[in-house]
């Protein structure tokens, strides 16, 4: 089905669905998804790019069974047949890449930390993926694993053999990472800067993991030299190694929530989990699922058309993910990827406008008008705290694509009634994208406005690249801001 008819089918399905109260009786749209649906690609030949990201819709941390080497793109790729270890992920295209990320991944007999000896076989007919669970079999390790996440924790459950030693392996992975073992509460924390670029220079991702065993075995890494009995590492690249006795079909739980303020908010964090069973978050993140895709359905299709519908859905619900947490006075806050400091209110981050400007911010505002205007009151918050609406962001202001499409974001959801609070600021901030440029990310603001804004166009001989696409981008962009500019009756420039 292609993307033309799919889109065709959700406006179809808006202007027949939006008025229903609630989903049809056994309805479950969520299983029609498929996470795994364009995992067939390599860097020579694109066929989705995609990696099965386990999150909740719009959530701050994904989760993904990694086949890819550490700093590798392409994670999850379907023709691997090795799992290295499941990774939090916040990734939002192999283009991009990652960061904030770290991995975890249970082994037997021996403790290995390298990504390649620690590596496990396994077979996609012993795999389970779900948007809000996972489940497959390591067959080298004979450990089935499963997870299923929250909003910025998650849930991991094992199921080990008979074997005197067990291990979970916690990597942090390189460019520098901390990590500790605290086995008095059976607990590992850390934090990891590893990034593809948009952060400040104080940018951590601080992590807690709570195991429901005690521990008998303790082993940390730095820059793979293992130490037994060490409990903190501080390095280029570091982990650790827990480990225990285990018997045939033995359970262990794992408790993982993370945050990038503070060890303390990643704690308030965890406690999304609360005290529900593995079982219990499985089921509460199927409704979830269920209550976001169930605002449309439609009719007539194949079961294939359905499929590939609701997965593409899915997709369309992942991003921008939300990039604020809640503090212990219950209020919204956020690290800020502009200027690494914690302010209050929304921010969400990992999108690029280029192209999500045509469709997918269109069709939130339409289908999911609280979260967009949410998205619209971190857009405020990223014009504050940079001096510059954001053009394609992970998390922070990335040098990527042309055009300066944060206005038509931003107009047309003033258009469909979602107006953020501070009108002043948006008008100001959109005025400003037009006269000037970012001093070190060039596809931010507007590169060669002094041309465009004197001649009407980016000249083909001004060193600026891409100078057409330059100028249709800016006549369409202008052509938003003189709308609104027209509804709050400001004068002519």
């Amino acid at each position: 089905m292609k993307k033309r008819s799919i889109w065709a089918l959700a406006f179809i399905a808006v202007l027949t669905c939006l008025s229903s109260p609630a989903l049809a009786e056994g309805f479950d749209p969520v299983e029609y998804v498929n996470p795994l649906m364009g995992t067939q690609s390599s860097y020579e030949l694109s066929a989705g790019n995609t990696y099965p990201a386990i999150a909740r819709p719009w959530g701050m941390n994904f989760w993904t069974p990694q086949t890819g080497k550490m700093g590798d793109g392409w994670a999850y790729t379907y023709t691997a047949n090795k799992i290295r270890g499941f990774k939090q992920t916040h990734q939002p295209s192999p283009w991009i890449n990652d960061y904030g990320q770290f991995s975890i991944m249970p082994v037997v007999g021996t403790p290995e930390f390298d990504q390649d000896k620690r590596a496990s076989w396994f077979s996609h007919k012993s795999e389970i993926a779900k948007p809000y669970y996972y489940e497959v079999y390591l067959a080298e390790h004979d450990v089935k694993t499963e997870l299923t996440p929250t909003d910025r924790a998650a849930m991991f459950r094992f199921t080990f053999p008979e074997n005197d030693h067990s291990y979970v392996v916690v990597d942090a992975f390189d460019k520098g990472s901390y990590i500790k073992v605290v086995p008095g509460e059976n607990k590992i924390i850390g934090y990891t800067t590893k990034n593809s670029g948009g952060v400040p220079d104080n940018f951590k991702n601080y992590f807690i993991i709570e195991f429901d065993k005690p521990f008998t075995y303790e082993a940390t890494f730095a820059d793979a030299a293992l130490k037994e009995g060490a409990r903190e590492q501080k390095s280029d690249h570091v982990g650790a190694v827990i480990g225990f006795k285990t018997t045939k079909g033995e359970i262990v739980h794992a408790k993982v929530a993370s945050s990038f303020i503070s060890f303390d908010q990643a704690a308030l964090n965890m406690k999304e989990l609360g005290n529900d069973s593995f079982d219990t978050l499985v089921q509460k993140g199927k409704e979830v699922w269920n209550k976001e895709l169930g605002k449309i359905e439609v009719e007539g299709g194949t079961l294939d058309q359905y499929r590939t519908f609701y997965s593409c859905m899915y997709r369309s619900l992942l991003f921008p993910r939300k990039f604020y947490e809640i503090d212990a006075a219950g209020k919204v806050v956020h690290y800020s990827p502009y200027n690494g400091e914690v302010l209050p209110g929304y921010m969400f981050t990992d999108t690029g406008f280029w192209d999500t400007f045509r469709s997918l911010f269109p069709f939130l505002n339409l289908m999911y008008p609280t979260m967009s205007k949410e998205m619209q009151e971190g857009l405020i918050n990223t014009y504050k705290e940079s001096g510059f609406f954001p053009e394609w962001a992970s998390p922070g202001h990335r040098g990527c694509m042309v055009g300066n499409n944060s206005a038509s974001v931003l107009v047309d959801a003033y258009v469909k009634g979602i107006k953020v609070d501070d009108l002043e600021t948006l008008y100001k901030g959109l005025i400003h994208g037009t006269e000037n440029v970012h001093p070190t990310v060039s596809s931010t603001g507007r590169l060669g406005h002094e041309y465009y804004n004197k001649l009407g166009y980016v000249p083909y001989d001004v060193k600026i690249n891409e100078n057409a696409a330059r100028t249709l981008e800016y006549a369409y962009n202008d052509w938003c801001i003189y709308q609104i500019a027209k509804d709050l009756g400001r004068p002519k420039k």
